[in-house]
This record gives structure tokens, sequence and C-alpha cells, in this order.
């Protein structure tokens, strides 16, 4: 097969610019392209056998996997109650989250304003529902598998 030619092409600044023809390549009728990646390690005979279940020590089994189940030890989240800077108003705020993402504290979020019937957001990494709520979102927590502790005053 005979390799592409390459064009110069001109730009605005009158430098000359190197650009390749993009055809796409088939990979039917050419050598060196097989449909089958692996075709040719089936004509391999010699190929040593893998290791027999009875070789295999009881420490390097693999542990069952606990997908599907229900985490219930995801770690300590403080509730606390604010007023500060808000103009009185008091605010639950959920932090000390380890080991999730802000997704994840976006739809613990939700769930919690939708049982609390109120507004909330996630700030800095903590999850904020207006008003004292403190129960409820304690529930909501535990049901999610946290260790809820109620902290400050």
């Amino acid at each position: 097969m005979k390799p592409k030619k390459r064009e110069l092409r001109s730009t605005r600044g009158g430098m000359a610019r190197m650009s390749r023809n993009k055809g796409s390549k088939a990979t039917s009728g050419e050598a060196g392209l097989t449909p089958d990646p692996f075709g040719a390690l089936a004509g391999l005979g010699d190929l040593p056998a893998g290791r027999e279940d009875s070789q295999v020590s009881p420490s390097v089994i693999p542990k069952t996997s606990q997908r599907g189940q229900k985490n219930t030890n995801r770690g300590r989240v403080d509730i606390v109650r604010q007023t500060a800077h808000r103009g009185g108003k008091g605010v639950t705020v959920a932090k000390n989250f380890t080991g999730i993402g802000l997704a994840e504290k976006q739809d613990l979020a939700k769930k919690m304003q939708k049982a609390c019937g109120v507004g909330g957001t996630v700030k800095d990494g903590c999850i904020e529902i207006q008003g004292d709520k403190r129960e409820e979102v304690k529930r909501i927590l535990t049901e999610a598998g946290f260790k809820p502790v109620f902290a400050g005053g």
C-alpha cells in the first residue's frame, strides 16, 4: 500500500502548515489487521495451565462482594445547630463526612429537604438544612449507614 502524500496548506499568517489526508482504514482485506485479535493465540498449544483450586491458599481467596448490601458503618457525622450570621434563623448542619463525594452529599441533602419539608444546600462539604431539624436529619443519616452524633451546645 502506498503511503499518502502530505499537502502544504497556507494559513493567514503566511506560514505553511502540514496536514494529512484523513481517511478511514478498512480492517478487511489488509495484511496485519485481523478481525479477531486473539486468533493467533489459538495456534499456541504449549501454554502453561492455570492454577488449580487446590493450590490456592485460604488467604488468597477473594472476599465475597458486598455489592447490593447496605453499608452500616460509614463513619461518624456531626449534627450541629447554628444561628451565626443568619439573622437569628436556625440551621441544622451535618458535617465531617468521610469517604463520600459531592454527588452523594447532594442526594442526602435532597432526601433531608424532602423529609423535613424545608430548603437546604451543600456548602464546603457540609449539608445545611433550614430550621432545627436535628432528629429528622439523624434518622436519615442512620438509614444511610452513618453514625450521627449531636455535637455542639
